[in-house]
């Protein structure tokens, strides 16, 4: 360990974030391989290690002999502050080493307010900040995840991106690189060679070109890269790599717990909703398959605790056998189960029973809209009546917790609609009271709100955003609404929601907004500790941009988006149908009734979705 970090480490809170040393880590001969890899995770340890999508990759990239793939995390301010003052750069969790000693640093971004962290560890690790400034083949600094869908707000600090699934693409590229490295390419050379992988977007390969009005008028890829870069996904989940034997993290993490994802996608389409359309085609794994890795990762870890992950996980066809043949083995053990991601109309007495045989964990449900008429224009195909049918289930089987959420903001939501979600709210305390098994205990009904995010690649990517100030009122008016004691309301932050909205459309332009926020201190935004609306507002200003422009204005469904070369699958075509649907007040059928010829099917080759 290095004697500084050694001095630092009594000075801060919860040391254990930054020592390494777990069990199941992954440690290799320096010597023996060819490509040292950073995976970093911009936000703390917490968060980082309770992260799926890095225990597969880290998982996935490891795998290769050549490659020795290690963990590097954001600090916290007092650990920053502390490594500040000594000097001491960014460094990676296996070896201790500092960032530049590695070939490749890789970025796992899947929320827009982790960008400036992004810039803060580049920085610590004694990088410049952006590509063109690091002219050299080494290190090459990617970055993949759920915001990069659309990347061009951080598209000047890459050098690449992974747009999709990684589980292949990254090793392929790896590969690539292990061979420009051997032989001496040009940054240049590698980058057209790597924008030849299917999903790899190189954004120095692409001209932009604005509009008087700041639209974008074009967008054109030079020297040989596609027009449209497609994303990568894995067709078979049954025969990809899944880590049974994941890192045990020192200290407590967010989710302390065995994740089991049952499939990627949705059937539902809900039209709010990005995840929903970017992780098409419904691709799921067999009962037998998740069995076997959830008793695998249990023995391996230790952890009391199964959680099932997927969009919807009660949408999954064998649901009641996979938890049956999972209670099998976790029951005698006391070990838990959970389900998240609910769905209110398909909630089962036999589900409630087989949850309960351990132990009972609150039940959440997504309502998102307080009428129905709402509901059905955002395609939430959830009736009052299923919810309540599925809160009597629950509150007669011993269950008095109910969470439920909400959007406000949506388009075409109207006053009558934020008042329903209190008259729902009271709807479930009646429920309670008629069907409690017991009311000794009493109930709690937590209601939250957060505010309508428009993005990329989903039905209402052309929407606006409503102003902070009009979300507030909306706020005021569904607190003024909620009478029962009973029930507790909770609301998202407004102001870091219009920022987000800003970045998630935004254009390459936009860079400079991040360097001058990160100038100005900004790092760990996803955190209130650290978020300011000012610097944010501040740095529009100084930058010469209009903070509304981007993040509360109408987009024309001509109008070329800023991430129009990035193609997830899903056609602009059905998103503009499903968006038209939308101001019908029209539901559009699940994917497992109808087909709604979304295109998403394109990406599987000779198989159906959810095959």
């Amino acid at each position: 360990m290095d004697k500084r970090l050694e001095r630092i480490l009594p000075r801060v809170q919860k040391p254990a974030r930054y020592t390494g040393g777990e069990y199941n880590q992954i440690i290799k001969d320096k010597g023996a391989v060819e490509l040292r890899l950073a995976f970093c995770f911009p936000d703390t340890y917490e968060i980082g290690m309770s992260n799926l999508g890095m225990k597969i990759l880290y998982k996935t990239m490891n795998s290769l002999p050549f490659v020795w793939c290690e963990r590097v995390f954001a600090p916290w301010g007092d650990m920053y502050e502390e490594m500040k003052k000594a000097g001491m750069p960014l460094y990676a969790l296996e070896s201790g080493d500092s960032l530049d000693k590695f070939d490749a640093l890789a970025f796992s971004i899947g929320y827009e307010m982790a960008y400036t962290t992004v810039l803060d560890m580049l920085d610590m690790a004694g990088l410049p900040l952006r590509s063109a400034d690091r002219p050299g083949l080494l290190p090459i600094v990617f970055a993949g995840g759920s915001a990069c869908v659309n990347a061009e707000p951080m598209a000047p600090f890459m050098d690449l991106f992974v747009i999709g699934e990684g589980e292949e693409m990254n090793n392929e590229l790896l590969c690539l690189l292990r061979q420009a490295k051997a032989e001496s390419w040009t940054k240049e050379a590698f980058l057209r060679a790597a924008a030849q992988i299917g999903g790899v977007y190189v954004p120095s390969l692409y001209e932009i070109a604005w509009n008087d009005d700041g639209t974008v008028k074009s967008i054109t890829a030079r020297r040989g890269a596609p027009a449209k870069v497609q994303k990568r996904i894995v067709e078979d989940l049954d025969a990809a790599p899944y880590p049974t034997d994941p890192i045990v993290p020192s200290t407590e993490v967010v989710q302390d717990k065995v994740d089991i994802e049952l499939f990627r996608g949705c059937v539902r389409g809900c039209r709010f909703c990005q995840a929903g359309h970017i992780y098409r085609p419904i691709r799921s794994k067999k009962p037998e398959t998740l069995i076997r890795q959830g008793i695998e990762t249990l023995k391996n870890t230790g952890y009391e605790d199964v959680t099932l992950l997927s969009l919807s996980t009660s949408d999954y066809r064998e649901l009641n056998a996979l938890c049956d043949g999972l209670l099998d083995y976790c029951e005698p053990r006391s070990i838990g189960l959970a389900l998240p991601s609910l769905r209110a109309d398909n909630f089962s007495i036999e589900l409630m029973e087989r949850l309960q045989r351990v132990r009972k964990t609150g039940l959440t449900f997504a309502v998102e809209g307080g009428s129905q008429r709402l509901r059905d224009a955002i395609n939430k195909n959830v009736t009052e009546e299923e919810l309540l049918h599925t809160c009597a289930i629950a509150f007669a089987g011993g269950w008095n917790s109910v969470k439920l959420y909400y959007m406000l903001g949506l388009p075409t939501e109207t006053d009558e609609d934020i008042r329903g979600i209190a008259d729902m709210a009271d709807s479930v305390l009646h429920c309670w009271r008629e069907n409690a098994k017991n009311k000794n205990r009493g109930v709690r009904i937590t209601i939250s709100t957060s505010c309508f995010i428009p993005k990329p690649h989903s039905p209402f990517q052309w929407e606006t955003q409503i102003s902070k100030e009009e979300y507030l009122r909306r706020v005021n008016l569904l607190r003024s609404s909620i009478t029962a004691r009973n029930v507790t309301y909770n609301w998202h932050d407004a102001e870091t929601s219009v920022i987000e909205s800003a970045l998630s459309r935004g254009d390459r332009r936009l860079a400079d907004v991040l360097e001058e926020v990160w100038r100005q201190g900004g790092r760990l935004d996803a955190w209130s500790d650290y978020f300011r609306f000012e610097r944010w507002t501040a740095a529009f200003e100084r930058c010469g941009l209009n903070l509304d422009f981007y993040a509360s204005r109408e987009r024309g469904t001509d109008e070329v988006l800023p991430w129009d070369m990035i193609d997830v699958g899903v056609r602009r075509q059905h998103l503009l149908r499903e968006r038209e649907r939308c101001y019908r007040s029209e539901l559009s059928p699940d994917c497992r009734k109808s087909c709604s010829a979304c295109g998403a099917a394109r990406l599987l080759h000779g198989r159906n979705c959810d095959e």
